[in-house]
């Protein structure tokens, strides 16, 4: 098919920034979502009720008039995180889950927790008031290779959590391999995110004529294998365990290129189409409205929306960059054709 129509769908997990690079960066992501999961990573995290309220108001006063855009936000999990707190995150209108973050393990991630085995009263508050748990999922040990921290992390600290505590919701966010997948099947009230350029890429994108710093996100690209059994497992039939999240994260052109270069890749001036070419190059495009619109909304315990977009198969060159607040931003496949266009 050339031409796909699909209900408006939402982003689960997406970084706004702040400020100026904020007014930069939301427009691309409007324009073809209507809800979003915003990141609370930001200096200093929003890790308290009224940072995320005040977030919010920024993030609404730069909608134009007539946006029925909605952020969702979270709550960033830190040593200080109380059960009061929880309760209080529960009952505020606003807000749809709480981020954990291993210390030191991504961007702005320092304030994160280590051990989770400390936190028990903090998972049994969030499982009391049914409020989501959404998991950066890599072990944050110096040691542990980099292409394996999410596979050790699961199998040591997230199993655990998730025997300990049946009924808490539980999102792997931006899920990069097989282990992750298994996890996910196993398991009731679980979800995962994944993000277009794990769907697209393998770790190979990294080094493919040279060092490619855009190429570069936590958790790291994987295996040619790992893309597939990602790919195979969010177009199947009635999965609906797994759904989108493009986690576009920008960052200032001279912070990823330099000697110790940023994580993160910029996707929302492109994501739902870079995904419909996902689910194109598997002959899967009858599953991408799922995937992209109907999981998402029924894990979190929301409406479909209403609105609808179309897609069309027709090529267009990203520009080599775009401007960011005084900065400028390089996105992905910059200077590079992508294959699908939002026409309505």
């Amino acid at each position: 098919m050339d031409t796909i129509k699909i209900r408006t769908p939402d982003d689960w997990h997406l970084h706004l920034r702040s400020g100026e690079f904020l007014a930069a960066v939301l427009p691309f992501t409007i324009r073809c979502f209507q809800r979003a999961i915003v990141m609370p990573n930001l200096k200093p995290p929003v890790a308290a009720v009224a940072s995320a309220e005040t977030y919010y108001q920024n993030i609404k006063s730069l909608l134009p008039a007539g946006s029925i855009f909605e952020p969702l936000m979270t709550l960033y999990l830190t040593p200080e995180t109380t059960p009061e707190l929880i309760a209080a995150a529960a009952a505020h209108p606003h807000i749809y889950g709480v981020k954990l973050y291993p210390a030191g393990a991504t961007t702005n991630s320092d304030y994160g927790v280590g051990s989770l085995k400390s936190l028990d009263d903090i998972f049994a508050a969030m499982q009391e008031h049914d409020l989501v748990l959404q998991v950066h999922g890599e072990d944050n040990k110096a040691h542990t290779d980099p292409f394996d921290r999410e596979a050790v992390f699961i199998e040591e600290q997230l199993l655990p959590l998730r025997q300990k505590f049946p009924d808490l919701r539980i999102v792997l966010e931006h899920a990069t391999t097989t282990s992750a997948v298994d996890f996910v099947n196993a398991w009731p009230r679980t979800a995962a995110t994944v993000t277009p350029q794990h769907l697209l890429l393998n770790r190979g994108a990294l080094f493919a004529g040279g060092l490619r710093p855009h190429h570069y996100c936590l958790p790291v690209l994987k295996r040619e294998e790992h893309r597939k059994a990602l790919l195979q497992a969010v177009t199947t039939p009635g999965q609906s365990s797994f759904f989108l999240g493009t986690d576009s994260a920008p960052h200032p052109t001279g912070c990823k290129h330099s000697a110790c270069g940023c994580a993160g890749i910029f996707s929302a001036h492109a994501a739902i189409e870079l995904y419909a070419e996902a689910f194109d190059s598997v002959a899967a495009l009858d599953q991408l409205e799922t995937f992209s619109s109907l999981n998402g909304p029924a894990f979190y315990g929301l409406p479909v929306n209403s609105g609808s977009i179309t897609l069309k198969r027709e090529s267009w060159t990203v520009p080599v960059s775009y401007p960011f607040g005084s900065e400028s931003l390089v996105p992905l496949r910059a200077d590079e054709q992508v294959h699908w266009r939002i026409v309505g």
